[in-house]
């Protein structure tokens, strides 16, 4: 551990002396002027459970990865979502990042810039590295991992450590241009109720506080990219009053606002127009649960047309399985499949789930911002 701190502080000497500001409102609106439209998906390999299988050495798959992306470059897809992990920086922190600058390198090859995501609240709070177990049958992301994890979370001597890695790949690539933004935490607010519940209050405290810290941390390495965290529940955001403590910080230190809904069509403009009170340019970084009521078909046309950057979860079917619906966790699919899909645009052998939606994102891609082509 000594070297450890060491070396942080090491780091902490290369970065820039004082942190960056947030982005002003201008400064926001300058830079998202100048990105193409942000449409896509959450992306993970078919062949990867989780973050930890899909970046890990010994799984990391550059053709698989090559061949998915450019799909994703044929249906008109300028942007991914990439969830990173904190044990991957920690077991081979060179070996990592050389992986993700070859995910850059193979992303700007099919003119996508990804969102990177830091650290997530979601899912199993016990990570573990090395070979991953198989997809339980039946169930929706059953081996997806959080991170922190929870022992690491609730460790305060794992600070420097965190602090570490959120300086460490933010600071190597804070001038990439490949890159279009850092999500720093993936639903932070989250205890998981439908897979691996944990609504203890000192949870929500250890997340509330580490929180502010990682948006300084990722700050002071001076990225050129914006930086979010997105904002999941309630029904309107438009005042920070009624608001937990960790989602009025994820609305006041993120240089652009995010936020996720998978809910019907109405529900989704209202979210959407509410956070257009921050004067800020906004990206809807999860949506599209066919059976909850949000579709292709009916919500990312809305999204074009307020000019609300969109990202669906997720891409390929394949071994995360969230073409299955949540309650799959109480009531696994494995004597049928569910009567539509969940998630997920395409098959393994890249064929749409419904050539229409293919049709429609390639559609409101090519089209001017704001402006909604026919549909027909």
């Amino acid at each position: 551990m000594k070297k450890f701190l060491i070396a942080c502080a090491l780091l902490a000497f290369a970065l820039p002396a004082h942190a960056r500001e947030r982005w002003t409102q201008s400064q926001a609106n300058a830079w998202y002027g100048q990105q193409k439209w942000p449409v896509g998906s959450n992306y993970i390999p078919a062949n990867a459970i989780n973050q930890l299988e899909m970046w890990q050495a010994a799984s990391f798959d550059p053709a698989t990865i090559d061949k998915e992306l450019g799909w994703a470059q044929a249906m008109g897809m300028t942007t991914m979502r990439v969830f990173l992990h904190d044990a991957l920086w920690q077991q081979d922190a060179p070996g990592f990042k050389k992986r993700i600058d070859t995910f850059l390198g193979i992303a700007a090859s099919h003119g996508i810039k990804p969102l990177l995501v830091l650290f997530d609240s979601c899912w199993d709070p016990n990570p573990q590295l090395g070979p991953q177990h198989p997809p339980i049958p039946g169930v929706h992301n059953s081996g997806w991992v959080q991170g922190p994890g929870a022992k690491a979370l609730a460790d305060p001597s794992q600070v420097p450590r965190l602090e570490g890695y959120v300086k460490d790949v933010v600071g190597s690539f804070a001038r990439d241009n490949r890159i279009l933004g850092w999500d720093v935490w993936n639903e932070p607010d989250n205890s998981n109720g439908n897979s691996y519940p944990d609504t203890s209050q000192a949870r929500f405290d250890q997340v509330a506080a580490l929180l502010p810290r990682v948006f300084d941390w990722a700050r002071s390495a001076d990225p050129s990219q914006p930086l979010t965290s997105g904002i999941w529940h309630h029904d309107h955001w438009e005042s920070l009053d009624g608001l937990n403590v960790v989602e009025k910080t994820q609305l006041t230190q993120s240089d652009v606002i995010s936020f996720h809904d998978y809910s019907w069509p109405e529900i989704f403009e209202a979210r959407a127009k509410s956070l257009e009170a921050y004067g800020r340019p906004v990206i809807c970084t999860e949506y599209m649960a066919r059976g909850a009521g949000s579709t292709i078909d009916t919500v990312l046309a809305i999204g074009k047309r307020r000019n609300v950057g969109m990202i669906n979860w997720g891409f390929v079917v394949g071994k995360t399985q969230t073409d299955l619906p949540w309650d799959s966790w109480q009531r696994p699919y494995t004597s049928r499949p569910p009567v539509v899909w969940h998630h997920e645009l395409l098959h393994g052998d890249g064929t749409p789930y419904r050539a229409r939606e293919i049709e429609i994102i390639k559609k409101l891609s090519a089209a001017p911002k704001n402006t909604v082509p026919a549909l027909d």
